[in-house]
């Protein structure tokens, strides 16, 4: 834990233990399949492109710095029958290079509209009211699966001042274009295919796949499900697709109650944080704690020159640094004991001293119960 010091003041450096009941001790509830776990191999897919933003009010990319834009502004007009001089050197203020990325969604088609975000890879300070031109966005395979083109909406805002002095709110050299891009080319997926479906559960756990399996039985018939591990488990499928949407539509509305969590306990020794959560189990145990103040007194003394001297006036620091150990108690703590009694056996007094440190009580709050 840091510590915070002031002038002429003490502060005591606790140790910081934050014990939280995660979950408490009531039961878990019900949840449903589509909750606990995805069909395998019905999933998105990351698309990416490179591409131009135009518009800009003169915050684009400072092309002395970012010749790629200005390669890419040529190979665009050159696609338009128009050649720029080789020992041309334009300084396009309202163009910026930009990174286009998008998700594709499960058993997306052609013709539907995917949302896409633009982000600045030049030096471009903002894509406030810019336009992006027509980029192709490409898989992991190298193919063009859609076209995104529009306005950008930056929620973002940055203002510099002739000194060189600059306020930015946000991230103004980032955007999105909701609905941005058309989808051309469909992902192939394996759903219509073979006899069997795989449940992949998004938390692995044994007790939660054999409640899911025994959960689908008694829906569906016996047999009908069986665990592969703690995270997988295979349904027999109908073999039509029509039919498998309607199994999977009354498979994903099933509730069971999932597996609890393991026994933790988090120690964070950078912070002194520890954290517990409701399944740990206290056996006997005493536990010894106090804590340390450190004293810091600062008098810093101004020392004048002689009198007609070329001497200056400077300063001498005079440093006071005093440490002491106290408070020291034990707790005892018998089987059973719940974390709310280890949290108020543990809590000591909090120590305010100075005018500084009532100003700033609320970082001394060591203890916290959620």
């Amino acid at each position: 834990m840091q510590p915070f010091f002031s002038w002429r003041s003490t502060r005591p450096i606790l140790p910081c233990l934050l014990l939280v009941l995660l979950g408490g001790i009531a039961p878990a509830q019900a949840e449903r399949v589509k909750d606990l776990a995805s069909v395998q191999g019905v999933r998105s897919n990351q698309l990416v492109g490179y591409g131009l933003v135009v518009g800009l009010d003169g915050t684009g990319d400072q092309t002395s710095q970012a010749p790629f834009t200005i390669q890419s502004i040529r190979n665009m007009l050159a696609e338009f029958g128009i050649v720029v001089p080789p020992d041309a050197n334009p300084q396009l203020k309202n163009v910026a290079s930009v990174s286009v990325q998008a998700e594709l969604p499960a058993f997306a088609k052609p013709g539907q509209r995917i949302d896409v975000t633009v982000a600045s890879i030049g030096n471009a300070k903002s894509l406030r009211g810019g336009s992006l031109l027509m980029t192709p966005l490409k898989g992991a395979d190298g193919r063009v699966y859609a076209m995104a083109q529009g306005n950008l909406a930056v929620g973002g805002l940055g203002v510099s001042g002739r000194d060189g002095s600059r306020i930015s709110i946000n991230i103004p050299s980032a955007g999105r274009i909701p609905g941005g891009a058309s989808v051309e080319r469909e992902v192939p997926s394996g759903f219509a295919q073979g006899d069997e479906i795989r449940l992949n559960l998004h938390n692995p756990d044994f007790t939660t796949a054999n409640r899911l399996v025994e959960a689908i039985d008694r829906r569906f018939g016996a047999g009908i499900a069986r665990a592969q591990d703690a995270a997988s488990v295979s349904l027999r499928a109908p073999a039509s697709a029509e039919h498998r949407v309607a199994f999977l539509a009354a498979l994903e509305t099933l509730e069971l109650e999932p597996g609890g969590a393991p026994a933790r306990i988090i120690v964070n020794s950078r912070t002194g944080t520890v954290v517990i959560n409701s399944a740990v189990r206290l056996s006997p145990a005493a536990i010894s704690h106090g804590k340390l103040t450190v004293r810091i007194d600062e008098n810093p003394q101004v020392i004048q020159p002689a009198p007609f001297s070329r001497g200056q006036t400077a300063q001498q620091e005079d440093s006071k640094l005093s440490a002491e150990e106290g408070g020291k108690k034990v707790a005892l703590f018998r089987p059973g004991a719940s974390l709310a009694k280890v949290v108020d056996a543990l809590q000591p007094p909090v120590e305010l001293l100075g005018h500084q440190n009532r100003a700033q009580g609320l970082r001394h709050r060591v203890f916290e119960r959620l």
